[in-house]
């Protein structure tokens, strides 16, 4: 059998492990609670993250990252974004060959501005390198576990072979995979629908309403594009899976940590309690941050992910936010479409 090695035992890393499982891979997922490793090595699940999803025996863990990282063609990172750039430096020493990295997070590293793959890039030597892919689109680990129907999409940085690579080791008929070019609307639409989310789950809490919502999900598109757009993602990318799919599935369900997050601080709860609460990472938190910076960076109008920022970081009321964004100057529908547009042909 073909072995791929995970990096993160989480339930994102779970649940592609069984996919790979699936298509007969040999799988080790590497994470660093020996507990955890313990369990999916002697019972076959990992509770904590995916509970009641049975793992096959093709599918095992270790805490020895030499042991993980050696004889393989192709590493997955499904850890946190503020967790990558160590685990790579942990890592790098250990790959003696050229292989594809596919990295499965939705993040943007506040104060850089660096996508994921390009803080990949910063951190793997261009001797190991021989592509960095992103898999991303609307996917929760719950129903992947559960071998629902999910579709995704897989872009390379280098070569568009290297997607289909992946493409086609990640592909069976649970789990749909297509390829686009455009790894910046890829990573960028799979980053900011977080923030988006955070904001969904807030006006939920605070019982605004599926009118609110719908609003709150359009606009935020608006703005994902806008930013998406100026930094050289190409327009349609956001009408696609990792645009509007990733932003629907993470804006609607309570399988949404960002969602649950949000929905948390509409009803009154402090952002550390919060966070403290959820006892898993919440990458909107960050992601707002750097969203926050970007829209200063590119002069991009962002007024969702303004107010959120306020939100979290400046102590700013929930209700007054939204108050705020209802206050705004009016404008035409279309005009962010149109400037879009006209932006993506200069």
């Amino acid at each position: 059998m073909k072995k791929v090695t995970i990096l993160g035992a989480g339930s994102w890393g779970t649940a592609l492990s069984l996919v790979l499982a699936d298509n007969r891979y040999d799988v080790m997922v590497w994470g660093n609670r020996e507990e955890q490793i313990r369990q999916i090595n002697e019972q076959h699940e990992n509770s904590d993250y995916l509970p009641g999803v049975k793992l096959p025996d093709t599918v095992n863990a270790t805490m020895d990252l030499e042991a993980a990282l050696t004889d393989i063609d192709t590493v997955i990172i499904a850890i946190p974004t503020k967790a990558i750039r160590e685990v790579l430096r942990q890592a790098v020493p250990f790959i003696k060959k050229k292989i594809i990295f596919v990295h499965v997070a939705k993040g943007i590293e506040p104060d850089s501005l660096l996508r994921i793959s390009e803080m990949m890039e910063e951190e793997i030597p261009a001797n190991i390198r021989k592509d960095i892919v992103v898999l991303s689109g609307p996917s929760h680990a719950e129903e992947v576990g559960l071998r629902h129907p999910t579709t995704v999409t897989v872009s390379a940085q280098n070569n568009i072979e290297n997607a289909q690579a992946i493409q086609d080791m990640f592909m069976n008929q649970n789990f749909r995979v297509y390829t686009n070019p455009d790894i910046i609307g890829v990573e960028l639409g799979g980053a900011l629908k977080n923030v988006i989310a955070l904001a969904a789950g807030i006006t939920d809490g605070l019982g605004y309403g599926d009118n609110a919502k719908a609003a709150l999900i359009t606009r935020g598109l608006a703005e994902i594009a806008r930013l998406g757009t100026k930094m050289g993602g190409n327009p349609l990318t956001f009408s696609g899976l990792t645009g509007i799919g990733d932003l629907i599935v993470t804006c609607t369900s309570v399988h949404s940590r960002n969602w649950r997050a949000g929905n948390m601080l509409g009803k009154g709860c402090k952002l550390e309690e919060v966070l403290e609460e959820m006892g898993m990472v919440v990458e909107g938190v960050r992601t707002t941050k750097a969203a926050y910076q970007l829209s200063q960076k590119y002069h991009v109008k962002m007024p969702i992910t303004e107010a959120l920022h306020k939100v979290l970081f400046d102590g700013k009321k929930v209700e007054t936010a939204v108050e705020g964004l209802m206050a705004r100057v009016k404008t035409h529908e279309m005009e962010d479409i149109v400037n879009t547009f006209e932006n993506r042909m200069k």
